[in-house]
C-alpha cells in the first residue's frame, strides 16, 4: 500500500514538475523610453512601442503576458534609468503587484532619417502634392529584468534600416503648411516594427526554445557590434 501511495505521489510531482516546466514566461512591457531626440516622439509613444512589443511577444505564443493597464499602480513607483533598467529594489515588488516574473525596458537610443523630394511636386489653390523618397534607422535598447533575482537577465540592441517612397500632401495657408501620414506606413514606421519583431524571435529563442538557436543571434550580435567598430577608427 505504502509502496503504491509512494508510486503515485512520485506521478504527481513528477507531472507537476513537467507542468511547472513547460509552463509560459509570464512578462509584463515598460512604457519605452526615448534618448535619441526623435522628433516624431510624442507623449504616448512610450505606451504605443510597449503595446506592440507585448503584441509581437503574445504573436510567438511562447509568453503569457501581463496587460499594461495591470502595470498601472506600479508604473508610477519604478524607477526607471535612462537605459531602461529598473532598480533591483523594486523588481521583486513589481513582480508581485503585477504577477509578472520578468519585465521588459526598452529605449529608443538613436534615430536618423532622411529624406530627398523627387521633383515633380504640383500646386492648385494652395494645395501641394509631392513625391519623397525617405530613409530611417533606428536602434532600440532592450533589458529583461528578472522579478526574483532582480538582476538583468537579458540584453539587447537592435537596429533596422528602412527606406521607401511616400506621397506628402500639404494645405499651406497663410504661409503655414500641414503634413499628415500614417506612421505605420512610414520608413520610421517599418523600421521600429521590424526591430519589434526581432526582439521577439530573440527572446522566444533564448528564453523557451533554446537548443541551438541562440548561436545565430549570437552571430547577429558579433556582426552588428564589427560593423559599428568598423565605422571609426580607434586609437
Amino acid at each position: 500500500m505504502r509502496k503504491a501511495l509512494a508510486s503515485a505521489a512520485f506521478v504527481c510531482l513528477s507531472a507537476m514538475g513537467a507542468e511547472a516546466a513547460g509552463s509560459k514566461p509570464v512578462m509584463a512591457v515598460f512604457d519605452f523610453s526615448n534618448t535619441s531626440g526623435a522628433a516624431w516622439w510624442y507623449g504616448g509613444v512610450g505606451g504605443d512601442l510597449a503595446d506592440m512589443l507585448t503584441n509581437e511577444l503574445a504573436s510567438t505564443e511562447k509568453f503569457k503576458m501581463v496587460e499594461r493597464k495591470q502595470l498601472g499602480a506600479v508604473l508610477g513607483e519604478q524607477d526607471l534609468g535612462l537605459a531602461g533598467a529598473v532598480k533591483k529594489s523594486s523588481a521583486a515588488k513589481a513582480g508581485k503587484m503585477t504577477g509578472a516574473k520578468y519585465l521588459v525596458t526598452g529605449t529608443v537610443s538613436a534615430y536618423e532619417e532622411s529624406t530627398k523630394g523627387t521633383g515633380g511636386g504640383i500646386g492648385f489653390k494652395g494645395i501641394g502634392l509631392g513625391g519623397k523618397k525617405e530613409e530611417a534607422y533606428i536602434a532600440i535598447d532592450l533589458r529583461v529584468v528578472n522579478t526574483t533575482s532582480g538582476e538583468v537577465d537579458f540584453t539587447r540592441t537592435v537596429e533596422a534600416r528602412a527606406g521607401g517612397k511616400a506621397l506628402s500632401v500639404g494645405i499651406n495657408k497663410g504661409g503655414l503648411s500641414a503634413g499628415f501620414s500614417k506612421m505605420e506606413k512610414t520608413p520610421a514606421g517599418k523600421a521600429i516594427r521590424a526591430c519589434l519583431i526581432e526582439a521577439s524571435d530573440y527572446l522566444a529563442c533564448v528564453m523557451v526554445d533554446k537548443g541551438g538557436c541562440e548561436a545565430e543571434y549570437a552571430a547577429k550580435e558579433k556582426a552588428r557590434r564589427d560593423k559599428t567598430k568598423g565605422k571609426v577608427k580607434l586609437d
